[in-house]
């Protein structure tokens, strides 16, 4: 009994702490995410930024027909709902100014900085990387997500 018990608590403890390896190449962690906004989680004290696309802040609104709308809290939602209870595995290189991991992550086979882009819950973000244009074009000739209206882009709202 105790054999087994400390087994389930030791795959427990593995769960639920984040797996951390830095390595010349870069670094992988893993884990069950916080979810910050459309492009940003955290796991554990890490907090990770999706390289290569930018998604709507939590306090921007887009609109349809003249109408707004809390898209960057939609964004949100949609990423969290992309995770559901996944543990997620992000792999990156670099870090932003505010010490964010850049990483691309994974719920499974899923690839999260795509599938945001491609759902047009996020724009690819020229700026960094070219990765995720067609999937941009895809979600913008679709109509998905905030493309089925205007917005102003995510690095320009910032900006105001």
């Amino acid at each position: 009994m105790r054999r087994i018990l400390a087994t389930l608590v030791a795959t427990l403890i593995s769960l639920a702490v984040p797996f951390f390896i830095a390595h010349a190449a870069g670094a992988e962690i893993s884990g069950l995410p916080r979810i910050i906004d459309g492009d940003t989680v955290a796991i554990g004290e890490e907090r990770i930024r999706l390289h290569g696309i930018d998604a709507p802040e939590q306090k921007q609104t887009c609109s349809v027909g003249g109408i707004e709308w809390a898209c960057g809290r939609a964004a949100t939602v949609a990423l969290t709902e992309m995770i559901g209870s996944h543990i997620i595995i992000c792999k990156g290189k670099k870090r932003d100014r505010y010490k964010r991991l850049i990483a691309v992550c994974y719920a499974g086979p899923v690839n999260l900085n795509a599938g945001m882009v491609k759902k047009g819950w996020a724009l690819a973000y020229r700026r960094y990387s070219k990765e995720y244009v067609s999937a941009e074009r895809e979600a913008e000739n679709g109509m998905l997500g905030i493309w089925r209206g205007e917005f102003v882009p995510p690095w320009d709202w910032r900006r105001k």
